[in-house]
């Protein structure tokens, strides 16, 4: 087999491997002699057709499987020969096929790249220190009880907060516009779904009472057509409902998991349930803030395209399936719905960390902590109602499983790396730490 490789340009190679006729002509004589001894053809008796025979009914096609074949095996020995990493499927291109000649073909595919690990010591963060308070507890708590609000009907004038139900009618030069228009639209004032102006002009306005703005549009609204524009919306106010919050009793409790205990045990769960989130939050600040610091430090690290690609796939796959499609249509082009430039910077960091991540681990000959592996299971299997049960299918799926060694050993690789940093803590609330936290995903 002859080989030989060029770099085209950056991570990609063309790599050239020709194959020996005799070869070739060998394994489909070999082929061909052995379909002689079972195959069945009218006028011959089993295992008695002539190879002659055989090879014009079944030559063609045997020999098309047998070059498929040899341009596998041969560009697998080829790149491990060459001792290639290839960072994804290789294009093939036959330059001759010919019968009694040398078989030879073109792969062209990407490499990964060499890392070379830039120097990485006295890096420096901040992280926020904070504990959950009674205080946090009792905001909690009270967008539990917002959650599960009714709505009841009072007799006074509408006030921010308030939910109502109205009329109303919107013209521009004395002509009703597209879309200006509804009856018994429900309008939670302060909400700002309406243009500035529309809301607060309804604010003490009672059931039965009538009233005219005069707004403009904003100059960025959607729709061209009605940039900047003076209207008039005549508003009908047919009801005001204000928000009553749902009770601290029994079904509150249940609602969010706790059945007994009452609400003592509920406020337990809620401050152990927010310790949780602040410390994830936090660790997953920290975790990002060093992961940029190595993304930083290797902005010219060249990654291979046909990686960024697949990971492309994968996120567009991954969102497809949020938006809560299950099936897709035969008709529908993910690629259009879902162009690359979505994911694009996403899916180049991605692939760029996941190399500088992999080298750093194969410099410090790290192995994964398995003890934090099945603390990190049953972190995430608690919340759910039977916890065990979730462990046991996390452990039994080694697909699941392997994701949580993976991002285990990401964490490994941050302790290492701050071990050497220099980390400052900076006292804040907690709702200061979960908006850090929110801002920097």
């Amino acid at each position: 087999m002859q080989v030989s490789i060029e770099t085209t340009s950056g991570l990609e190679r063309r790599l050239t491997v020709g194959v020996a006729a005799e070869k070739v002509e060998n394994e489909v004589n070999s082929r061909l002699q052995k379909a002689a001894r079972s195959v069945r053809l009218d006028g011959f008796r089993p295992g008695k057709v002539p190879l002659k025979v055989i090879r014009q009914r079944f030559g063609a096609g045997v020999r098309r499987e047998v070059v498929d074949d040899l341009m596998r095996s041969s560009f697998q020995e080829a790149v491990n020969q060459e001792r290639l990493q290839l960072a994804g499927q290789p294009s093939i291109e036959a330059k001759s096929l010919e019968e009694g000649k040398d078989l030879e073909y073109i792969a062209t595919f990407e490499v990964f790249p060499e890392i070379e690990l830039q120097e990485l010591q006295g890096l420096s963060f901040e992280k926020p220190r904070a504990e959950v308070t009674d205080a946090d507890i009792d905001a909690m708590i009270e967008t539990f009880r917002r959650q599960q609000a009714t709505w009841q009907t009072v007799e006074r004038a509408a006030k921010q907060g308030d939910q109502v139900n109205i009329n109303y009618l919107g013209t521009r030069d004395g002509e009703p516009f597209e879309g200006g228009s509804a009856e018994d639209r429900q309008l939670l004032l302060g909400s700002n779904q309406m243009i500035s102006g529309f809301e607060a002009g309804i604010e003490g306005m009672s059931a039965g009472q009538q009233k005219v703005l005069q707004l403009t549009f904003p100059e960025d609204y959607h729709d061209e057509a009605l940039q900047g524009a003076a209207v008039t919306f005549e508003i009908s106010l047919q009801e005001v409902k204000e928000q009553v919050l749902a009770p601290l009793d029994e079904e509150l409790f249940a609602r969010y998991g706790v059945a007994e205990g009452g609400e003592e045990q509920f406020r337990l769960e809620v401050a152990n349930n927010m310790t949780r989130e602040l410390n994830n939050a936090v660790k997953s600040l920290v975790k990002k803030k060093v992961l940029d610091a190595i993304y930083e430090a290797h902005v010219r690290q060249d990654i291979p395209k046909t990686a960024v690609d697949q990971e492309i796939n994968a996120m567009r796959e991954q969102m497809f399936q949020q938006l809560g499609s299950t099936e897709r249509s035969v008709d529908l082009d993910l690629e259009t719905l879902l162009p690359a430039e979505m994911f694009q910077q996403r899916a180049e960091r991605r692939v760029k960390l996941a190399l500088l991540l992999g080298e750093f681990i194969n410099q410090h000959s790290m192995q994964v902590d398995e003890d934090r592996v099945r603390e990190t299971v049953e972190e995430l299997a608690s919340t759910y109602e039977d916890p065990t049960e979730v462990t046991n299918w996390y452990f039994s799926n080694p697909e699941q499983l392997e994701s949580v060694k993976n991002m285990v050993l990401e964490d490994q690789v941050v302790d290492k790396l701050l071990e050497d940093a220099t980390v400052d803590e900076i006292d804040c609330s907690y709702q200061e730490a979960m908006n850090q936290a929110r801002e920097n995903q």
